[in-house]
């Protein structure tokens, strides 16, 4: 092993304490600033996901108490002119609630793919790294 000093060590006994405090602090700021952004956009699209799984969600509803209310009536009396009619009101219920069933699945399906802000998640834990001294001074 040699003695020579790394570059890091150069820089440091030749630079004032406040110098590089000063550029610490920057350098924290600017990675701080770097997270922040990066949060922010990875929360913008997990929204904009949940905005759509949401609105699937909300059409889901309306849409099945719209088609309960009117086709349901319709199918019903078209029914009871074959059969009884509590068992035409029974079976266009089922057909009905299975169109919800499967409007229900598709729209938690989209709720399910937003996956938060996994990247600012990973970046922020290696922060804590970033900060410790590095690999060339190190014995």
């Amino acid at each position: 092993m040699t003695d020579m000093p790394t570059p890091s060590q150069e820089k440091a006994a030749n630079t004032s304490l406040g110098e590089l405090v000063g550029e610490v602090t920057r350098d924290v700021s600017v990675l701080m600033r770097q997270e922040l952004e990066l949060a922010k956009a990875e929360l913008a699209e997990s929204a904009k996901r949940a905005g759509v799984g949401s609105g699937l969600m909300a059409a889901a509803a309306y849409g099945a108490a719209m088609t309960l209310l009117f086709l349901s009536i319709a199918l019903w009396r078209a029914l009871a002119e074959v059969i009884d009619d509590g068992w035409a009101a029974v079976i266009v219920a089922v057909v009905w609630a299975a169109i919800a069933a499967v409007l229900y699945a598709v729209g938690m399906s989209r709720l399910r793919a937003v996956r938060g802000a996994p990247r600012t998640v990973e970046t922020v834990k290696e922060i804590p790294d970033a900060l410790k001294r590095n690999e060339e001074n190190r014995s």
